[in-house]
C-alpha cells in the first residue's frame, strides 16, 4: 500500500456507502458495499495470509481507493448493484461465484406482475434489475419494501380467496391493474436508488391530499413515507459485516495458536444435555469460516441413558466419526467440546479408537479457559510452550499434568456457566476475537442441546404407559384409548372387556405389563 493510499484510508468515515477499489491507471477494479466503511475498507489492507489468492491478487493492484458515503445499508446494497452494472468491475466478475447473484425479477407486461427471485435471467421480456450479492440482505430488504410498496410473490389465480399477506396489506388485492402498475413503478425506481425523489413525490402527494381534505389518502401516504423513513435505519447486512471481521482475525489467530495448517473453515461444537441421566442427548453444531452454518447441524440421543457426560461424549464422537458420517458430513478441521479434561479425554478416546487425527480442544464452563492434551490433542503445541516461557499481554498458559489451561482474557471472569459475557477488567486480549468466537459455538451447542433435550422431556411427559410395552403399537394404543376412554380406564378393565377391544393375542401381551387390578 502506497503512503498517499494509507493517509487516505485514515480519512475513511463511520457510515455506510459503496467504495471503488481502483489500479494504477485509474481503472475501477472493483466496488463494494460497507455498513461501515472504515472496518470493511482498511480490512483489505490487513494481513493477506488468510485470502484466498484472487482476493491477494485484487490488493495487489490497488493503488487507489475512493467511496460514496450513503445515508444506509439499504441505499448501499442497491447502489452497489446500479456502480457494478455501470462499470463491470473485472475482480467483481473474478470474486464472485456465479450462484451467489441473485436478480430480482418483474414481467411488468403482465396483468398482475409478481416479484421474484432468480439466479438464471433469461430473454423472456420481463424486467431483471440486479446482479445483487448479497441474496440474504436483497430478500430483507424487499420483505421491508413490501410494507410500502405491496406487491405479489406469486402469480394470483382467478377466484382465488384472499391470502394472509392480503389481509396483512402486503399484496394489493384491492388495487386495479392500472393502480398496481403505478406501486411497482415506485417500487422499481427505489430499487434503482432513486430514493430521495421517491420520498420528495410521496410528500409532495400527502401534502395535495391533505389541502384536498382527502384525508383518508393523506393518511396512506403518510404511512408509507414513515415506512421509508424507518427503513433507512434497519440493518440489511452490517450485522454479518462485522462478524466477518471478528471472524477473519479470529480464525487467523487460531493458526498461530495452535500451529494449524490452514485457517479452520469447519469447526464443529459438541455439547451434552440431560437431567439426572434422562433424555440425555448430544449436539453437533458447524461454523463455516467462522459463521453459523445450522443446516450442517445435527443431534444425538444417547443409546444409553445415564448419568455420564463422559460416555456420553465418547459416544458422541464416536457416531459422529463413523465412516458413513465422515463421508456425508465432511470432516472438521476443528472440534470444539463444551467441558474439561474429561470430556476432552472421553472425545479424544473415540477419535483416537477411530484412528483419527483431528485438533480437538475443549472450553471450560464458567471460567471459560481452553484446555489443550499436550500429546493427544491433535494440536503442535510449540506456541502454547512459548507463551508460557514469554507471555504476552492479554494472554496466558498453565501446564497442569498433561494439558496446557490456556486463558485468553486474564483478568475477566464469567458471570455463570454459559454466559455470553465476560467481566471484571479493562484489559483488551490479543485473542479477543479467539474468545468471542469460541462463546458464539459455545453457547449454539449449548442452545441446540438443550432444546433437544427439552423436546424429549416434553414428550416423555406426555407420553403413556402403553407406550414402553413392546408389542403395542401405535394403532393398538389407540383403539384402546378410543374404546376405554383413558389409560386409567384400560388399567381397571377386565380381561374379557381387553379381548373385546383388541383380540386374545394383544390383550395376552398387555396382561403382561399391565396386569388386571
Amino acid at each position: 500500500m502506497n503512503k498517499a493510499l494509507e493517509a487516505k484510508l485514515k480519512t475513511l468515515p463511520h457510515t455506510p456507502g459503496v467504495y471503488f477499489h481502483k489500479s494504477a491507471s485509474g481503472e475501477i477494479i472493483y466496488v463494494g458495499k460497507a455498513a461501515v466503511l472504515k472496518n470493511r475498507v482498511r480490512q483489505y489492507f490487513q494481513s493477506t495470509r488468510d485470502m484466498d489468492i484472487k482476493t491477494q491478487a485484487l490488493v495487489a493492484e490497488i493503488e487507489d481507493t475512493d467511496w460514496i458515503e450513503t445515508e444506509s445499508e439499504i441505499d448501499a446494497l442497491f447502489f452497489e448493484s446500479e456502480m457494478v452494472k455501470r462499470y463491470m468491475p473485472r475482480y467483481n466478475i473474478l470474486l464472485r461465484d456465479d450462484k451467489s447473484q441473485t436478480y430480482v425479477r418483474i414481467d411488468m407486461k403482465s396483468e398482475r406482475p409478481h416479484v421474484e427471485f432468480t439466479r438464471n435471467p433469461v430473454d423472456d421480456e420481463a424486467e431483471y434489475f440486479g446482479p445483487y450479492y448479497n441474496g440474504f440482505a436483497l430478500k430483507k430488504a424487499l420483505r421491508y419494501l413490501r410494507r410500502t410498496f405491496p406487491y405479489y410473490t406469486k402469480a394470483p389465480r382467478e377466484g382465488e380467496r384472499p391470502s394472509l399477506d392480503a389481509h396483512l396489506g402486503l399484496a394489493p388485492i384491492y388495487m386495479t391493474s392500472d393502480e398496481y402498475h403505478a406501486e411497482l413503478r415506485k417500487l422499481i425506481s427505489y430499487l434503482k436508488g432513486n430514493r430521495v425523489q421517491l420520498m420528495k413525490e410521496l410528500e409532495r402527494d400527502m401534502k395535495v391530499a391533505a389541502g384536498l381534505q382527502n384525508f383518508e389518502l393523506a393518511t396512506k401516504l403518510r404511512n408509507r413515507l414513515y415506512n421509508l423513513k424507518e427503513l433507512q435505519r434497519r440493518i440489511m447486512f452490517g450485522d454479518k459485516e462485522f462478524l466477518d471481521i471478528s471472524k477473519d482475525k479470529a480464525l487467523g489467530q487460531l493458526v498461530d495458536l495452535f500451529n494449524l495448517e490452514k485457517a479452520p473453515a469447519r469447526i464443529e461444537g459438541y455439547d451434552i444435555s440431560h437431567m439426572s441421566g434422562t433424555n440425555v442427548v448430544a449436539s453437533m453444531v458447524a461454523f463455516t469460516n467462522g459463521v453459523s452454518d445450522r443446516a450442517s447441524y445435527r443431534k444425538f440421543k444417547m443409546t444409553k441413558q445415564q448419568n455420564d457426560d463422559y460416555a456420553s461424549m465418547y459416544e458422541t464422537i464416536w457416531r459422529r466419526t463413523s465412516e458413513k458420517n465422515m463421508k456425508s458430513w465432511g470432516k472438521p478441521d476443528l472440534l470444539l467440546i463444551d467441558g474439561g479434561k474429561g470430556q476432552l479425554d472421553a472425545a479424544i478416546k473415540a477419535l483416537e479408537e477411530r484412528h483419527l487425527q483431528l485438533p480437538v480442544v475443549s472450553v471450560a464452563k464458567r471460567e471459560e479457559e481452553i484446555i489443550v492434551h499436550k500429546t493427544r490433542s491433535g494440536i503442535e503445541v510449540s506456541a502454547l510452550t512459548l507463551l508460557i516461557e514469554q507471555p504476552i499481554p492479554g494472554a496466558s498458559v498453565m501446564s497442569s499434568g498433561d494439558y496446557y489451561v490456556v486463558n485468553l482474557h486474564p483478568g475477566q471472569l464469567n458471570a455463570g456457566a454459559h454466559s455470553g459475557n465476560l467481566r471484571g477488567a479493562s484489559l483488551h486480549s490479543t485473542y479477543t476475537d479467539v474468545v468471542k468466537l469460541f462463546q458464539r459455538i459455545r453457547d449454539e451447542s449449548h442452545r441446540f442441546a438443550v432444546s433437544y433435550h427439552t423436546v424429549l422431556k416434553r414428550q416423555k411427559q406426555t407420553a403413556s404407559n402403553l407406550e414402553d410395552i413392546p408389542g403395542i403399537g401405535p394403532a393398538t394404543r389407540r383403539k384402546l384409548i378410543k374404546t376405554f376412554g383413558s389409560l386409567r380406564a384400560v388399567e381397571v378393565a377386565t380381561v374379557e372387556q381387553r379381548i373385546a377391544a383388541i383380540g386374545a393375542a394383544k390383550a395376552a401381551i398387555l396382561n403382561a405389563y399391565l396386569p388386571v387390578k
